[in-house]
């Protein structure tokens, strides 16, 4: 290996070349614009497919998309568009601020300040966008 260059850095490289050849505009792709053709479920579809309907002693869908919140914070942080679209589902399946902010708060034991910080600071910033749609009584007081 006589090349000093980084060899992530050089694939990384070859496939930004390669999308650019295939589609200009994939130059610009961003999992952000892709997130945001992604629809969120109404909650009573997500309470069919995830909660009590198939299994009416199971847990709800609200409490299996803040569980899933929990394992996305405990991971680090690192599936960015994941935290948010679960954050948006939990609060369509009825979860109000204060549950996701504990959630992720406790998980901070488990992962690390700086995975349930970012994880923190990513559920905020789809609370605050959501704040006039799903925002529920208890979460405008």
């Amino acid at each position: 290996m006589t090349d000093p260059k980084n060899p992530f850095a050089a694939m990384m490289a070859a496939g930004q070349d390669w999308a650019r050849a295939i589609n200009p505009a994939l130059q610009n792709f961003t999992p952000q614009g892709f997130e945001a053709m992604w629809p969120t479920m109404p909650r009573d579809l997500m309470e069919t497919m995830m909660g009590k309907t198939f299994n009416p002693e199971g847990l709800d869908s609200k409490t299996r998309l803040l569980l899933t919140l929990g394992a996305l914070t405990i991971l680090g942080a690192q599936a960015e568009a994941q935290i948010r679209l679960t954050v948006r589902h939990a609060l369509e399946a009825g979860a109000t601020k204060q549950e996701i902010a504990e959630t992720i708060a406790m998980m901070g034991v488990f992962g690390g300040v700086p995975a349930m910080s970012k994880a923190m600071e990513l559920a905020s910033s789809v609370m605050e966008e959501s704040e006039g749609g799903n925002a529920t009584e208890e979460d405008k007081e």
